[in-house]
C-alpha cells in the first residue's frame, strides 16, 4: 500500500514537471514526515525524543537551468499557507529572509543556507508535491526544507556530512520561516532508516537507529483536523519555565536534573510567582525523558505492552502538566485505551507541539484497519469532526530517487 502510495507521488510530480516545464525532470529527491513516537517538548531541554519518518513524502522533480533565478511550482491546492502557485527564487549572491512567512521562506532558507554550506548553484525548474499532512505535527515544514536541501546536493555535486544538513535546515527554519524549533524533525526527515525508530540526543546530537523490524506492530496517526488559535504565547512560557527552574537549580538544562533533585527543590520552585505552574511544566520534562528511555529499552524487547503503558503516561502528562493537548486530542487517546490491548492498540498519545494535530498509537498491523474505523466513528460521535487517519511502518530518509 505504501509502495504504490509513493509510486504513485513520484508519477504525479513527473507528470506536472511535464506539465509546467514541457520536458522530463532530470532529478528527482524525496524526503518524509515523520511521527514522534514519545519524547515530547524534551528536545529544547537537552533531552531525548523518539520518532521515526513515516510512509508520507515531499518530492520535488527538478532540471538545472543555467538561469539567474530558480522556479519552483508547488501542488498542494487547497492549503491555506501553501497553495498551487509558481515563485521565484534568489540562487546566487546575498539572500535575506522576506519579512512575511509564507511556504517560499522555507524553500528559499534551505537554498540559501545550503548555498552557505557549499552547494553553489545556477537556475534550475522545479516542481514540489507533498502528501504529508500539514499543520498535523507530523513536521511538513521539516521534509520540505530537507527535500529542497537534498535537491540542491544534487544539483551541485556537494555532499553534506551526515548532520550538516539537519542543522542548515533548522537553521532555514530559524532564520527564513521564523520558528524557534529544535533538531529532531530535521534529523529524521534526513537520516531516519528503514523499519527503525531513531532515539536521538538532542543535547549531544548523537543518535541511535533502534530497529523496529515487528511487522506485526505498526503506528497509526489519526488527524483530529483541530487546531486550536493560540495567542503565540505558548510555546515561548513553556520553554521559558523550563529555563527557568534549569537556572534556579543550577543547571544549564533540565536534561541535567533528576526526577529526584526536582522534588527535593520543590518548595524552592513554588516560592516563585507562578512556581506551581513552574514546577509541573519541569516535572514533565524531566519525566519524559525517563519514560523516552525506557520506551526504547521496550522497543529493542519486544515489549509493546510497556511501551504502549509509557506512551499513555506520556499523554497524561502532556495534558496534565504540560497543558499542551486539548478535548478532541484527548478524545482520541481516550477511545484507543477503550478499544485497547484486546482489538489491537497498545497505547495512544499527543504527538507534536499540541493544543490539536495528531496522535499516535501502537497498533497490532492486522487490526489497524479495524481500529481505524473504530476510532474514526467513535470520533465522529464524540466530537462532531472527522479524523483523517492512516497507518505506518518507519520508513527511510531523505533520498535521491
Amino acid at each position: 500500500m505504501a509502495e504504490r502510495l509513493f509510486e504513485e507521488l513520484i508519477a504525479e510530480t513527473k507528470r506536472l514537471f511535464q506539465e509546467k516545464y514541457g520536458t522530463e525532470p532530470k532529478i528527482l529527491v524525496a524526503a518524509p514526515g515523520r511521527v514522534n513516537l514519545i519524547g515530547e517538548h524534551t528536545d529544547y531541554n537537552g533531552g531525548f525524543v523518539f520518532p521515526m519518518g513515516i510512509e508520507r513524502w515531499t518530492v520535488i522533480a527538478a532540471t538545472p537551468t543555467g538561469a539567474e533565478k530558480a522556479t519552483i511550482w508547488t501542488n498542494n491546492s487547497g492549503a491555506q499557507y501553501f497553495p498551487r502557485v509558481g515563485a521565484e527564487f534568489a540562487v546566487s549572491g546575498e539572500i535575506l529572509p522576506a519579512d512575511k512567512v509564507e511556504w517560499t521562506s522555507y524553500v528559499q532558507g534551505a537554498i540559501a543556507c545550503s548555498i552557505e554550506k557549499g552547494a553553489k548553484v545556477g537556475g534550475f525548474n522545479a516542481v514540489i508535491n507533498s502528501n504529508v499532512p500539514l499543520g498535523g505535527g507530523l513536521s511538513s515544514s521539516a521534509s520540505l526544507e530537507v527535500a529542497v536541501a537534498t535537491l540542491m546536493e544534487e544539483l551541485s555535486g556537494h555532499k553534506f556530512g551526515a548532520t550538516e544538513k539537519p542543522l542548515l535546515c533548522q537553521k532555514a527554519e530559524h532564520v527564513f520561516a521564523k520558528m524557534a524549533c529544535g533538531i529532531m524533525d530535521q534529523f529524521v526527515c534526513s537520516l531516519a532508516q528503514k523499519d527503525c525508530a531513531m532515539l536521538l540526543d538532542c543535547r549531544s546530537q548523537e543518535f541511535e537507529a533502534v530497529p523496529m523490524t515487528d511487522p506485526a506492530v505498526s503506528a497509526l496517526i489519526a488527524n483530529s483536523n483541530v487546531k486550536h488559535a493560540l495567542s503565540g504565547s505558548e510555546y515561548p512560557e513553556r520553554r521559558a519555565s523550563c529555563e527557568k527552574v534549569a537556572k534556579l537549580l543550577g543547571r544549564e538544562l533540565l536534561r541535567e536534573v533528576s526526577m529526584d533533585e526536582l522534588i527535593a527543590s520543590k518548595d524552592k520552585i513554588l516560592a516563585e510567582e507562578g512556581g506551581e505552574r513552574l514546577f509541573k511544566r519541569a516535572r514533565h520534562a524531566i519525566g519524559e525523558d525517563v519514560r523516552t528511555l525506557k520506551a526504547k529499552d521496550a522497543l529493542v524487547a519486544g515489549d509493546w505492552t510497556t511501551f504502549g503503558e509509557l506512551m499513555y503516561a506520556s499523554h497524561a502528562s502532556l495534558r496534565d502538566d504540560y497543558e499542551v493537548s486539548c478535548p478532541e486530542i484527548d478524545a482520541l487517546v481516550e477511545i484507543a485505551r477503550e478499544i485497547g490491548e484486546a482489538g489491537g492498540v497498545y497505547g495512544s498519545r499527543i504527538t507534536g507541539g499540541g493544543f490539536g494535530g495528531c496522535t499516535v498509537s501502537l497498533v497490532r498491523t492486522d487490526k489497524a484497519e479495524s481500529v481505524a474505523e473504530r476510532l474514526g466513528s467513535e470520533y465522529a460521535k464524540r466530537v462532531g469532526k472527522e479524523a483523517t487517519i492512516f497507518v505506518t511502518r518507519p520508513t527511510q530518509g531523505a533520498r535521491v530517487l
